[in-house]
C-alpha cells in the first residue's frame, strides 16, 4: 500500500495495487510519510475502505487525536470476544469519534447524566452494559482521566448498536426507550417486577429487540395473514396478557405511529404470558 494523505500520525488514506484507497488506523503507520511512500503492513491494525466516506466525511479523521484511535482499538478487542459482536467500519469510526468528544467532555468537566436511563439500559441490556462499564474502565486507566458515569449508558448504546445488523445509534436509542415503556406496561398490568435475571426475561427482551428493528427497518406494516381463529384463541385463553397486548399496541401508536399485526400480538401475548408466569419457576 502506498501513501497518499495523512490524518494524523496514526490514521492515513493510502491506495492499493489494484488502486483502491483505504483509510488505515495503526499507531504511527503515516508518521514522517510523503505522498507515494510504502505504507509497513505490521502497523496496520485495523483498515476501511474508503467507500467509507458515503457515510461519513472522510476528512472527519484529521479532526480525531491520535489517541482516540489506540484506545477505540484497545475497547474494540476487549467488547467484541465479550460480546461475540463484530464492529463495522462505520461503527468502529462513530465510536472513534464518540470516545474523542467524550474524553474531551471530560477534561472541560461536562457531564450529562440521568441517573434514570441508565439504570433502564442496565436491565434492559445487562451483558452490553457489564461491558460499557470495563470499556470506561479501560479508557480511564488508558488516558488517565475519570469519565462520567453517564458514559456507560452511551457506551452500551453503541455495543447494542453493533450487535443490532446495521442499526443506527439513534434507532437503537429509540428502541430502548420503547422497550423500557412496555416493560413498565407489563409491570403495570401485572402489580409486579419482571426478574432481569430470569431466562424468559431474556427471552422476551430478545424478542421486543427483533420486532423493533424490524418495524424501524419499514415505516408500515406487512400485512401478514394469520389464522384469525388463533388469534380469537388467544383472547380468551390468554385474557390478561392480550389485553396487555392491546395496551402496548395504544402505547407504539403514540409513541412511534406503530401498529401491531396480527401476529405480532400473538407472540407478544405468549411472550408475556411466559414471563409473568413462570419466572417464579426457575
Amino acid at each position: 500500500m502506498k501513501f497518499l494523505k495523512n490524518f494524523n500520525n496514526n490514521a492515513a488514506l493510502v491506495v492499493d495495487d489494484q488502486d483502491v484507497e483505504w483509510i488505515v488506523i495503526g499507531n504511527g503507520v503515516g508518521f514522517g510519510k510523503h505522498q507515494g511512500d510504502q505504507i509497513d503492513d505490521q502497523k496496520i491494525q485495523r483498515r476501511f475502505v474508503a467507500t467509507l466516506k458515503q457515510n461519513v466525511d472522510i476528512d472527519a479523521f484529521q479532526d480525531l487525536k491520535p489517541q482516540s484511535f489506540v484506545i477505540t482499538t484497545k475497547v474494540v478487542h476487549l467488547v467484541e470476544p465479550l460480546l461475540k459482536v463484530s464492529f463495522s467500519d462505520y461503527q468502529y469510526f462513530v465510536l472513534a469519534d464518540h470516545i474523542d468528544f467524550a474524553l474531551k467532555r471530560a477534561n472541560d468537566g461536562i457531564d450529562v447524566d440521568n441517573g434514570t436511563v441508565r439504570w433502564e439500559v442496565k436491565k434492559l441490556f445487562p451483558k452490553e452494559f457489564h461491558a460499557a462499564s470495563q470499556a470506561v474502565d479501560l479508557i480511564n486507566v488508558t488516558a488517565d482521566v475519570i469519565l462520567p458515569k453517564s458514559e456507560v449508558v452511551f457506551m452500551t448504546y453503541h455495543f447494542i448498536n453493533a450487535g443490532s445488523d446495521g442499526s443506527k445509534l439513534q434507532e437503537t436509542i429509540k428502541i430502548t426507550k420503547l422497550i423500557s415503556g412496555i416493560i413498565d406496561i407489563v409491570q403495570y398490568q401485572y402489580q409486579m417486577h419482571l426478574d432481569p435475571e430470569s431466562f424468559n426475561y431474556n427471552r422476551f427482551i430478545a424478542h421486543l429487540r427483533a420486532l423493533m428493528v424490524q418495524r424501524v427497518s419499514r415505516s408500515n406494516g406487512t400485512g401478514s395473514e394469520l389464522d384469525q381463529s388463533l388469534l380469537q384463541l388467544m383472547q380468551v385463553k390468554y385474557a390478561h396478557a392480550y389485553a396487555t397486548v392491546e395496551r402496548i399496541d395504544t402505547f407504539l401508536q403514540s409513541k412511534a405511529g406503530w401498529r401491531l399485526e396480527p401476529d405480532d400480538k400473538v407472540y407478544l401475548t405468549l411472550h408475556i404470558w411466559r414471563v409473568t408466569h413462570r419466572q417464579k419457576s426457575e
